[in-house]
Formats: structure tokens, sequence, C-alpha cells
């Protein structure tokens, strides 16, 4: 019996280290654009740490270093930088950390019963967002839902299933049926 409980805990543990490192990944994979609301920490030194939205043209604007194009930077690699910019002159070891405060907005249109922008969280599939959005209307074809991904191929909705991720910044197309 203990060997079991043992054996169960361990399987748990290594679940909860892979998840970690599945949603660490994740983070680092995730490419910052326009409306994304990020923190920046640098610790022990609160003139340096900032929660700022990236504007229209992909910028924030940092202290000592001015305005940044982060349009299409992970997490690392805006930390990366802006730890290389402070190291040396400003700081000896900054130790730098940013995170997704806010991710933006998913567009949703079509047959659904509240068409319009939506805040995005992490995990949202096709069917979450139509639920979001009030439901479907009952002229809503539902094998006929689209998305249009924000730096997708010259904004062609590709046709997808109802368990489908979406992404920040994605539209989805719900059509109408004939019948």
């Amino acid at each position: 019996m203990k060997k079991q409980m043992v054996q169960i805990l361990g399987s748990g543990i290594l679940f909860l280290i892979l998840a970690t490192q599945l949603w660490a990944v994740s983070q680092n994979n995730y490419q910052l654009g326009v409306g994304d609301t990020i923190e920046i920490k640098v610790f022990g030194e609160e003139d340096l740490s900032l929660e700022t939205t990236i504007d229209d043209d992909g910028v924030i604007v940092y202290p000592f270093i001015g305005k940044i194009q982060v349009l299409g930077m992970s997490l690392s690699q805006l930390q990366s930088y802006i730890t290389d910019f402070l190291k040396g002159d400003y700081l000896v070891n900054p130790n730098v950390n940013v995170t997704i405060k806010e991710y933006r907005k998913f567009y949703i249109r079509g047959e659904v019963s509240q068409p319009g922008s939506y805040p995005y969280y992490p995990g949202l599939t096709i069917n979450k967002a139509v639920s979001i959005a009030g439901g479907f209307t009952e002229r809503a074809a539902r094998n006929k839902i689209y998305i249009i991904h924000e730096n997708g191929n010259k904004n062609k909705p590709i046709k997808v299933e109802n368990y489908y991720k979406i992404k920040p910044g994605d539209i989805v197309i719900v059509k109408q049926s004939f019948f």
C-alpha cells in the first residue's frame, strides 16, 4: 500500500513538473502584440518596475532605455534585452522578470448572440469563445466556423472544429446555416 502511494505521489509530482515546464515553454514562445499588457519587474528596483500596454506601433517606453520595439518578441527575449541594457552602467546583476498581465482581445462575429471583442485567456477554444459570446444563434451553422489569425496567411479564413484553440488577436467567424 505504501509503495502504491509513493508511486502515485511520484506520478503527481512528475505531472506538475511537466505542466510547469510546458507553461514556461508556452510563455517563452508567445509573441507579444499590440494590446498586450505586460509587467516588467526588476528585483529591488521599484523605479525600473512597471506595467504597460503595447501601443499601436508595437512599442513600449521603458525608463533609461526609451522606446523599445517589442512586437513579435517573446517574453524571454524582452527580459534578456532589458537585462543586457541595465547590466553594467545601471546595475551589477539585474534580476528582470517580464510577465503577461492581460492578453490582447480576440474577436468573434457572425451567428453568435453577442458578437464583439472579448478578453483572451490561455486554453480558450472555439466552444468556450462561442459561450462567452452568448452562444450560437438559431441560424448558426455549427459546422462552418472559421478563424483568421492575427499574423496569419494574408488574413485567409481557416475552417476549424469546435475544440480548436484560439490565440490572442484571432477573429472567429460563425457562418449562417441555410436550413
